[in-house]
């Protein structure tokens, strides 16, 4: 591990990194009303990917699920131009196979349909770039896989991480997460040298001005040079993270074992806009 930063942060990025190689268990009841095991967070309007189902809130923080599947949604993002796409295992005593590959939804997660990679693929981590080519991150196996249609993929780097951002004004420059720091890719994927030492749970990169990290122990950072410093902002509330995703350089959403949190000052106050239950991953 590198010398600059508690051992304590960094052993818990090795158990978080862990974790990803493999799947949830434990489903909850169909009427459970607090959700656990949060794996994604999107959309001006706020959708929330978990463990039971996509859900939104209600006036008062309650989540409703979206539609009427409960899969676990391992991986999840929204496309520029809103098509959301997922990843993960379908609900329990749902018919095909384990690993639901790539989905895709038109109607903001009304209803999905198969696109690639059933059976084959379990993406713990998804995201888009600028030009609509889908880097998933395929975690059983430890390998990036991109594709230009989300259909027909190429496998790339082979590497041990759990979150992956695209930069929005570069789209063969991707970062991602790993036990000894931020790693950075510049070829597509194709091949990844250090770029931090700072070792962070998540990232997302939503704007030249717009790059963010957070830590295991739920510290919130601002990326500049692509990844390679980073600056404190603030400790979000609830304990360790579960997801992140920045929407601009202002709004900022981050799950934690308590709850979905929202900023819209760059993260220095949050507001929680959804209760959780605490869960491991």
């Amino acid at each position: 591990m590198n010398r600059y930063f508690p051992r304590l942060a960094a052993t818990a990025a090795v158990a978080v990194l862990a974790l990803t190689l493999t799947a949830c268990s434990g489903d909850a009841a169909p009427d459970t009303p607090a959700l656990s095991h949060i794996h994604g967070l999107r959309g001006d309007t706020l959708y929330v990917a978990t463990h039971q189902g996509l859900h939104t809130p209600d006036a008062d923080g309650r989540p409703v699920l979206v539609g009427d599947r409960r899969d676990d949604f391992m991986g999840f993002t929204v496309t520029a131009r809103g098509d959301f796409l997922a990843s993960g295992h379908p609900a329990p005593g749902s018919d095909g196979p384990a690993d639901l590959g790539l989905i895709a939804s038109t109607d903001s997660g009304r209803t999905w349909r198969e696109r690639s990679l059933a059976g084959k693929v379990d993406f713990h981590a998804l995201d888009t770039a600028s030009d609509a080519t889908v880097y998933g991150y395929d975690s059983a196996r430890g390998l990036l896989r991109v594709s230009a249609d989300g259909v027909a993929w190429e496998e790339r780097a082979s590497l041990r991480a759990l979150d992956i951002a695209v930069s929005p004004a570069a789209p063969d420059t991707v970062l991602a997460t790993t036990e000894t720091g931020v790693v950075r890719s510049t070829d597509g994927g194709r091949t990844f040298a250090p770029a931090s030492e700072r070792v962070l749970a998540y990232v997302s990169w939503a704007g030249p001005d717009a790059l963010f990290g957070i830590d295991p122990d739920g510290v919130l950072f601002r990326g500049t040079d692509g990844g390679a410093s980073w600056t404190r902002v603030a400790s979000v509330p609830g304990g360790a993270p579960q997801a992140l995703t920045a929407v601009d350089a202002r709004r900022l959403l981050v799950a934690t074992q308590d709850g979905v949190y929202e900023s819209r000052d760059g993260g220095r106050r949050f507001d929680r806009r959804m209760a959780v239950e605490s869960g491991e991953h």
